[in-house]
């Protein structure tokens, strides 16, 4: 059996079960999904590292014709929201609001010993009030320690009783380590990470929402997505929402038109 390279350094045997879920969650219909897996197994090589793994899945994607294919990027689709983390804290952001939270970013709050800048504060008025840690990694096999929860913690406990938060929670979009997540746990800190909780993960709440970032679009530039980020247009569906956002961009209108196509089949 051929092993696989993490980007953890850690070594596990190659599995074609793991291939076919990431694929068939992403919506790639299953006689793709049967390509898809004999194309990876032609290419395979002991050790061999699961970003070129990836890469050869997404090479073959681009020539097939399937619009949901693109979604199979959404993991490092996330990662180019980078380098800052404030691309990411503005689509946190949104999927709170999708679960009826208003929503602050980047508030600068003086607590009872120092001032804090709280990513995003999420209220439903009357209900509770969170403050919400975000933290946001560009590079694989980097994963969200103790030292997170900790120092959240702190900041909680350093600003509720003047603002009246209930809660605090941390969004990653990376995996949790066990340490911090139990420590998390024990002082009733809500968490969300790439895959945790089961079902209401980062990736679940973005796809049930259908709240894929800009960077997801292949018909979009570097350059293009990292001006749409710097103006808060974040997500695909606030395209869909107000076509007149890419106006930011200076494009032909031909090229405006192959931009919304993309969104509308992403949306979709």
């Amino acid at each position: 059996m051929v092993n696989v390279l993490k980007a953890s350094g850690e070594k596990e045997p190659f599995s074609e079960e793991k291939i076919r879920y990431s694929i068939k969650r992403a919506g790639i219909p299953s006689n793709i999904q049967n390509k898809v897996v004999n194309h990876v197994k032609s290419k395979l090589y002991e050790n061999i590292p699961t970003s070129q793994v990836y890469e050869h899945i997404t090479e073959f994607l681009k020539n097939e014709p399937h619009p949901t294919q693109v979604k199979y990027g959404l993991k490092r689709a996330i990662m180019e929201l980078g380098p800052t983390g404030y691309p990411f804290e503005d689509l946190v952001s949104e999927i709170l609001k999708t679960k009826g939270y208003v929503t602050e970013v980047g508030s600068i709050l003086t607590g009872r010993c120092v001032s804090h800048e709280i990513d995003v504060i999420a209220e439903k008025p009357g209900t509770e009030k969170l403050m919400v840690e975000v933290k946001f990694h560009n590079a694989p096999g980097i994963h969200t320690d103790v030292h997170v929860s900790l120092y959240t913690k702190a900041r909680f406990d350093d600003l509720k009783e003047k603002y009246k938060f209930d809660r605090p929670w941390l969004f990653t979009n990376t995996k949790i380590t066990p340490d911090a997540l139990a420590y998390a746990l024990c002082v009733n800190m809500g968490v969300v990470g790439w895959n945790y909780p089961q079902n209401e993960g980062l990736r679940d709440l973005i796809e049930h929402a259908n709240l894929y970032p800009v960077t997801i679009l292949a018909s979009l530039s570097q350059s293009q997505k990292q001006i749409l980020l710097d103006n808060h247009v974040v997500t695909v569906r606030k395209i869909m929402q107000n076509v007149d956002c890419l106006s930011i961009l200076r494009i032909q209108i031909e090229k405006k038109d192959e931009i919304v196509q993309e969104a509308k089949s992403i949306s979709a």
